[in-house]
């Protein structure tokens, strides 16, 4: 822990790939990111210079690990199916990200890449599909032929493509760069009021696939309780009035 920021490291040498056991501790980590008040951003990260994940763990699975074992209430990696943590996790993405890795790095919202990371849904040459949400994400992301490439094949895509793509959102071009480039954006989020950004997160989360119509519909309908607590909150008042007086807003999460 970093200050407001839970910095959460997978540590599994040599490719840091996921079994079960890996998967549900490490949505204990992102649970006590939604759970700590203290905490504002989390930002997730692979041991080591050459993996950030290789995904499922094929040895575990050589031993018999399932395809359909159960990883766990957040899903695989602890994040792919954890919907609801209401605050942002980054990705820093410090080597290869391949199947699974690759749908942990797009479950985040946003990415820091080193320059030699490498980016791959390598499921179909297994004789699996991504279905950690490669399948789900990437072409919502993507243009469809794109994404389809990339799925159909399991061909990787290097840190300057991903970043063409807007998949990544900064690159480095040296490792000790990375976590740096990562707790930058952090404290850029930990500055900002934290029920607006908690409900920017329930707003995108809710609008996703829909039309402005609909997004518009859903923000008057009263049910995103997130956006209803930053409207009425304290904080909404705070920041205006820290403005007009040109001093910075004190956030107090109420």
């Amino acid at each position: 822990m970093l200050g407001e920021t839970l910095e959460i490291i997978i540590d599994r040498p040599p490719a840091n790939a996921i079994n079960v056991a890996a998967s549900r501790a490490l949505y204990s980590a992102f649970n006590r990111l939604r759970q700590d008040p203290a905490l504002r951003v989390g930002i997730v990260t692979g041991a080591g210079d050459r993996f950030f994940c290789a995904g499922w763990d094929l040895k575990a699975a050589a031993a018999g690990e399932s395809i359909e074992a159960d990883h766990g209430p957040g899903g695989f990696a602890g994040l792919t199916e954890f919907f609801d943590i209401g605050k942002p996790v980054i990705a820093a993405v410090n080597g290869l990200a391949f199947g699974g890795g690759f749908e942990l790095m797009l479950a985040a919202d946003l990415v820091v890449a080193v320059q030699h990371a490498e980016f791959a849904l390598t499921e179909v040459t297994l004789g699996l599909v991504a279905d950690a949400g490669g399948v789900l994400r990437l072409p919502a992301r993507l243009p469809r032929a794109i994404a389809m490439e990339y799925l159909l094949t399991g061909r990787r895509l290097d840190a300057g493509e991903a970043s063409r793509w807007g998949l990544v959102n900064r690159v480095v071009p040296a490792a000790g760069q990375l976590m740096p480039a990562a707790r930058e954006l952090a404290g850029a989020i930990c500055s900002a009021a934290p029920l607006a950004v908690a409900a920017v997160l329930e707003i995108v989360r809710a609008t996703a696939g829909a039309d402005v119509g609909r997004g518009f519909e859903l923000l008057r309908g009263g049910e995103l309780t997130a956006y209803r607590a930053m409207l009425d909150s304290a904080d909404a008042t705070e920041g205006a009035r820290a403005f007009a007086e040109g001093r910075r807003p004190v956030w107090r999460a109420r």
